[in-house]
Formats: structure tokens, sequence, C-alpha cells
């Protein structure tokens, strides 16, 4: 199967499920796998941004690439996140993962360094020379601080055939009917915003990289299947059971909403690392409350 029908409808972007010591907790890891494969998830994003990957040692890194591998079993692709503001590092660093049995890198772009256009093109080029796998690049501008333009995207897939999509995750939706319209034929566009997934996919986007997919996985994952047959109505209904908990999970900041609310399915604990803290008593309320309304 094309990497293009492997990475459609909707993948979930992991968290990090810990234990009350902070201590990664694969028991619930696994729960939250099979919870995610049995009710239809497609693909399975590992250590990307919702997985607080940029507190992780390189061991837990390494011992949670192993660890889903084996427990996924080859049930559904996996797509693995590697990205951050130091090339080098990143370029060396291929040396040291084993990513059998992954499909795809997603590699967001550089953080807090702010490179230009011509920064963000090297940087990614470095990266493709690299990749023992095709890339995904991820656009998440709230979150990093630069852009990746749809221009640099178009000269970047003229120069490597590494880059077979992008999560794009800005909050204008011009940018992502503007890589609609001019994409290749065999390019990804995946959402990265789960308010707006829905209507990226009637637009003609593949589908999405989510996070609250991974605790209300039934609904979401039907929810982008409506969109995919163009059912605009369909879409609608679901998207007005989950709309108040996509808006909460993010209140106080990602991961934070969405392991509180994993945390009330009974899935993992709401622990996360600093300089994150776990959900306030007021927010959890309001994760129960919308959840049962839902």
């Amino acid at each position: 199967m094309e990497v293009k029908q492997l990475l459609a409808g909707t993948g979930v972007a992991l968290v990090t499920p810990m234990d009350a010591r902070g201590v990664v907790d694969y028991e619930a890891l696994g729960r939250l796998i099979d919870h995610n494969i049995t009710n239809g998830v497609n693909y399975l994003v590992v250590l990307g941004t919702t997985a607080e990957s940029v507190v992780l040692s390189h061991v837990e890194k390494n011992s949670i690439i192993h660890f889903v591998r084996e427990h996924v079993a080859g049930r559904v692709p996996l797509v693995l996140g590697y990205g951050g503001n130091n090339t080098a590092a990143l370029v060396e660093g291929f040396a040291q993962i084993d990513v059998t049995g992954y499909t795809a890198i997603l590699s967001v772009t550089p953080y807090y360094n702010r490179p230009s256009q011509k920064g963000l093109e090297a940087h990614y080029l470095a990266l493709a020379s690299a990749s023992p796998l095709p890339i995904l690049l991820y656009n998440v501008p709230s979150r990093t601080g630069c852009n990746l333009e749809n221009e640099t995207v178009w000269s970047l897939l003229s120069q490597s055939s590494k880059f077979i999509g992008i999560k794009e995750a800005s909050a204008d939706f011009d940018k992502t009917l503007d890589l609609l319209a001019h994409r290749p034929s065999d390019f990804l566009v995946i959402s990265g915003d789960d308010a707006t997934a829905a209507e990226a996919v009637l637009a003609g986007a593949e589908g999405v990289i989510s996070v609250i997919g991974q605790a209300t996985t039934d609904l979401f994952t039907q929810m982008i299947q409506q969109a995919q047959q163009g059912d605009r109505p369909g879409v609608q209904v679901l998207m007005n059971d989950l709309e108040k908990l996509i808006e909460l999970i993010f209140v106080e900041g990602n991961p934070t909403g969405i392991k509180s609310l994993l945390s009330i399915l009974g899935i993992c604990g709401p622990q996360v690392r600093l300089p994150l803290v776990a959900a306030s008593p007021g927010l959890e309320d309001q994760l129960r409350q919308a959840f049962s309304k839902g």
C-alpha cells in the first residue's frame, strides 16, 4: 500500500503516560494504543510534541519507540516524531534510533531559533539527506515561533523526494486551501488542528493528526470518515458533540488537557513533566461535564 493510503484518515499524536513518580507508564501506554486501534484509528504518531518529547531522555525515547513497535505488532502504521532546533544533532541522531516498523518521520519546524525561510529550507534538506524514512513536514507557528510558508514547501519538494506531506497546524485556513490547490497529487496535506480538521478533509485534505482523537476515538474517527465521504451534515452532528471538549483540552496547555481527559476515562494518569503541571480541579470538572454531555 502506498504511503498516501497508509496515512489517510485519522492519526493520533499519542501522549506519553507517566505514573505518580513521573516515570513512563508502559502499561498505560499499551492501554492507550489498544483503545485507539480498537476504536478505528488509522495510524499512530509516536514521540510527537504531544508526547512531551522535549522532556524525555534519549533512553526513554528509544524505549518508547521499541515498546510501541512491539505492542502494535503491525496492526496500524506508525509515524515517528523527530524534530528539534539543533539541525546537526538531529542529523547525527538518525544513527542512534531504530526506525524499523515505522512508515515516516514527522518533523516539526525548529522552535525558538525563528529561522528564515532559507534557514528552514536548509534545515529540512539536511534532515532529508540523513533520514532513513520519508518525511512529513510539520508547521505549527503558534508553538514554534516560525511559519513554514507554502513557497518553501514547494521549493523543498523540487529538491528532494523525501518530503511526502505536511501536517499543517497554522491558524490560517487559507494556507491549507492553497496547499490543496497547488500540491502534487502524491503530496499529503494533513490537518494538525482538531477544531478545523473535518473542514480541511471536506476541502480535500487526506486526514488529521489529532490530539482529542486518542480519547474520543470512536466519535472522532467517525467524523473524519463522514468528512471523507463529503457528508457535511453528518460531520456537523458529530462536531457538535466534540466541539466543547476540543476547546477545553487546550485551555491549560497540551498535553495537560488531554491527559486529564484520558485520566477521566481510566486510560492513563494525568501526570505531566515540568514545566507543565497537571490540570486544575476546575478544568477537570469542566472536562467531566463536557464528556458526559457528549
